[in-house]
């Protein structure tokens, strides 16, 4: 299975930096324009002194919600053309913060995953679904985890937005990154969530939990029990 991309991870403080009302005019202004914009065009359009548009032009950038590049505007090139401005436009990355985390491109891309294969293949949907979802889990656990047996587990499990939490020699998971998904397909998310933590656990080779369905109100539908129980 080709790796699927990263969750993404929410970033509160770029968030937070549109919080300074002028920070987030020239944010928004920025982000209409077709072309780069420069400090001097920003600080015009908006009324703004030049060094206070470039203070926070490079706040904007330094948070990653623009990108900076350096353009000659004058058509001038060679020896005495000057140096290229700094412009800023809407940055390529993608900012996201969900509270609770939610992974829903994570999804839509092991559901579409197994829709193609299964068509290729003939297989079961589903069974497409529930072996991709454990290769994932597999591959979570891979990226490294901290400590070691249940330690790690909780390590990757909360990485990766299921807040795992101990109850007793079990552990619950206070949130399922696919939340409105479940509600609306809850057998079908909730097998991929157990294939997922199950590929986790076999990733990490802790034989001392096992992963079960055990739904409830208010977090995911998977526990992990002790394997001897």
């Amino acid at each position: 299975m080709d790796r699927p991309p990263e969750p993404p991870r929410p970033d509160v403080s770029a968030v937070a930096a549109l919080g300074e009302p002028n920070r987030r005019r020239l944010y928004e202004y920025v982000v209409r324009m077709a072309a780069p914009v420069s400090r001097e065009e920003a600080a015009e359009a908006l009324g703004l002194t030049r060094q206070t548009a470039a203070f926070h032009l490079d706040r904007l950038a330094e948070a990653a919600l623009l990108d900076v590049v350096y353009e000659r505007r004058t058509g001038r090139r060679g020896p005495g053309a000057g140096r290229p401005a700094k412009h800023y436009k809407r940055a390529a990355a993608q900012v996201t913060v969900n509270l609770p985390e939610r992974h829903y491109e994570l999804a839509g891309h092991l559901l579409a995953r197994a829709m193609e294969e299964s068509e290729a293949s003939g297989e079961p949907v589903r069974v497409v679904l529930h072996r991709n979802a454990h290769k994932l889990g597999a591959q979570f656990a891979a990226q490294g985890a901290t400590g070691d047996g249940v330690r790690a587990v909780l390590a990757v499990l909360e990485r990766n937005g299921f807040e795992p939490r101990e109850d007793g020699d079990a552990l619950v998971l206070g949130n399922c990154p696919f939340h409105a998904l479940a509600r609306e397909h809850t057998e079908t998310v909730c097998g991929m969530n157990l294939h997922l933590v199950e590929g986790v656990l076999e990733g990490l080779a802790e034989g001392g939990l096992r992963a079960c369905l055990a739904p409830g109100e208010g977090r995911c539908c998977v526990r992990l029990e002790p394997a001897s129980g």
